[in-house]
């Protein structure tokens, strides 16, 4: 509600941190200047917002752009901007918009096509894996990479299924059917290398998380979508299980419901009470490539499987709904949110601090790594390391453009990445791959810190919601909360203004609307034999049809349901056409112009009472600050908006 309020009051904020201050000077506020490229940019931008015509007129439009940088003033002046609240809020709110800006999007995009593709075809594969610690020592990755070349060429000369059966040990040696998968379900690295192979390709050694692969491509199809279904278990341990499915079997050739059969006698626990209900899968998801297959074979909605058997008992398998593949564009906002919570979102990373690295000047690089490698000692192993007592803290290190780190800065953040019983990697090893991180971390955050002041979309946005925010503040404190708190002022104001809070002159009538003129002849007739409205509803609105529809209570010339011009007249008026209708009015009482009490008028004159508060308290800003406006620049900013 605070957001939204915020906008409500600021039709025309807007202001620009990276602002070209070479622009002519519109006016100063208290000696501030306002200069002429940011209103003409407010101007234009709020030109089709604005209702009241007046607002386009550029000398009144320029008033009210000049009230609002008063009220900035007198915010900043009164300490608004230095609020912990104001702040904690500006804060998160430039967080979360700094998200859509922190990323590489030709990259993003890029991966999100890619990952379309890939949801869209489907791999069939088998792999051998070798695993090895991600930070195993580059001697021991080396003899695991030249394990698998051998292996790669073992299943080239004999076949993937000879040296499977070999080698496959289920503990540092895999050697796997995979079956049909799609994209996002194998790592990044495994799905790279079996989409990039060629059917019947065996890749080379590639790296994951896990350890080194080989993975042998065997097919490759259109994806087969998603499937719904239910079904019907009977486990192998039962010595009647092919019978007794059998006989389910034959109980729903004779019609009896698939739900209601799989709730009595299936015994996969977790589906039954459920009408033997999965949640959609699609290929590569289940453990049964016998159950997946017999799933995607059938091909119509609400018909089912004969028995089968799988590895886990006997099924009955129903296909509820087939989920094709979507358009690209049904499913980009979800692919690029999963494309930024995967693995593959390092790449956009990666690409970010690459461009960041050439755009920005780092000076020191490297400078001093030997220095901290020299003192690091096996403390380091057991989370107990300490810089030596001979430490520089405020030495420099690194700078990136014009912030610079210091060796504290460094030292901590190595301090910070000491893990009890950590692998023992060489000191210069662990030196190097802290200050990439150490850099890579104080890289992007140097640019969303700058952000503002090098993306000008970004600078604007954000300077809408600062000064937004100050404004709602200053106008809660000044006006909305000293108008609901003076109750004795708004009732003084009342007093004082009563002639301008009165009812027009008003009817109690009733006004009955139809398509037909035949019905409201008729319910003229009704009205003028003074028949109620009920008794005239039962007699035209019969056979649960609604032929008239009856308005009644107190009216204004201004009401919907008169017609214009409608005479004020005791009686049964004329039948007329309005709106498309015909319509008759029985005027009950004709009621002349009155004062409202201030019950009546409480909102409006709420409402008044602080529009009266505002514009002396800007008379009070105006004579506070002194406004100058430069005739000339505004002659030009004229000139350019009246194009």
């Amino acid at each position: 509600m605070r957001f939204i309020l915020t906008l409500c009051v600021l039709v025309f904020t807007l202001s620009f941190q990276a602002q070209d201050k070479s622009s002519d000077v519109l006016f100063t506020v208290d000696q501030e200047p306002v200069y002429a490229s940011e209103f003409i940019r407010v101007f234009n931008k709020n030109l089709d917002l604005v209702k009241d015509e007046s607002q386009k007129d550029v000398d009144a439009y320029l008033e009210l752009f000049v009230s609002y940088k008063l009220k900035l003033k007198e915010a900043k002046t009164l300490g608004f901007d230095t609020m912990p609240k104001y702040k904690r809020e500006l804060s998160n709110y430039k967080n979360q918009l700094a998200k859509n800006y922190l990323t590489d999007n030709k990259v993003t995009d890029a991966l999100v096509e890619e990952a379309y593709e890939r949801v869209s075809n489907e791999v069939n594969a088998s792999h051998i894996l070798i695993k090895i610690d991600e930070d195993a020592s580059p001697e021991d990755t080396l003899v695991v990479y030249n394990q698998l070349l051998k292996l790669r060429d073992r299943v080239i000369a004999e076949g993937y299924k000879a040296v499977q059966k070999e080698v496959h040990n289920g503990k540092t040696v895999y050697a796997e059917d995979l079956g049909y998968f799609s994209g996002f379900k194998m790592v990044y690295p495994f799905e790279n290398a079996a989409y990039n192979a060629e059917i019947g390709e065996v890749s080379l050694p590639f790296r994951s998380q896990f350890g080194y692969h080989i993975v042998h491509v065997l097919d490759k199809r259109k994806s087969r979508g998603q499937r719904e279904i239910a079904h019907i278990m009977v486990n192998l341990d039962k010595e009647d299980a092919e019978s007794r499915i059998q006989d389910i079997y034959k109980k729903l050739q004779q019609g009896e419901d698939f739900g209601s059969l799989a709730k009595q006698f299936s015994e996969d626990k977790s589906t039954a009470d459920k009408g033997g209900k999965l949640a959609s899968f699609s290929s590569g998801e289940l453990r049964s490539q016998e159950f997946e297959d017999q799933a995607f074979a059938i091909e119509n909605e609400e018909t089912y499987t004969m028995p089968f058997k799988s590895s886990f008992g006997w099924h009955i398998v129903k296909l509820i709904r087939k989920i094709e593949t979507a358009p690209f564009e049904d499913m980009k906002s979800a692919l690029e949110a999963k494309v930024k919570r995967d693995s593959r979102s390092k790449l956009i990373s990666t690409s970010r601090i690459n461009e960041l690295k050439q755009r920005y000047t780092i000076s020191n690089v490297d400078k001093d790594l030997e220095y901290f490698t020299s003192i690091l000692n096996t403390e380091f192993y057991k989370s107990k390391w300490k810089t030596p007592s001979n430490f520089q803290p405020e030495k420099a290190f690194v700078k990136i453009e014009n912030k610079q780190f210091t060796y504290s800065d460094f030292s901590n953040f190595i301090n910070k990445s000491q893990r009890r019983n950590a692998k023992q990697l060489p000191f210069n090893t662990i030196v190097a791959n802290a200050y990439t991180a150490f850099l890579d971390e104080n890289i992007l955050a140097y640019q969303e810190e700058n952000l503002e002041f090098e993306n000008e979309d970004f600078a604007n946005i954000l300077g809408e919601y600062r000064d937004g925010l100050l404004l709602f503040d200053l106008m809660e404190k000044e006006i909305w909360k000293a108008a609901a708190n003076d109750s004795v002022a708004v009732q003084a104001y009342y007093t004082a203004n009563k002639e301008n809070y009165f009812f027009n002159e008003r009817v109690d009538a009733v006004v009955a609307s139809s398509a037909k003129k035949k019905d409201i002849s008729k319910v003229s007739k009704l009205l003028k034999k003074g028949k109620t409205i009920e008794e005239i509803k039962s007699a035209v609105n019969t056979k649960d049809q609604v032929h008239v529809i009856f308005t009644s209570g107190l009216m204004d010339t201004e009401h919907q349901a008169l017609p214009k011009d409608f005479s004020f007249t005791k009686g049964v008026s004329k039948i007329c056409n309005h709106n498309g209708s015909y319509v008759v009015v029985k005027v009950n009482e004709v009621l002349p112009k009155a004062y409202k009490t201030f019950e009546e008028a409480k909102g409006k004159v709420s409402s008044d009472f602080q529009d009266e508060k505002e514009k002396n308290w800007l008379k009070e800003l105006k004579n506070k600050y002194k406004v100058v406006i430069h005739p000339e620049v505004l002659t030009t900013v004229k000139s350019k908006l009246n194009k």
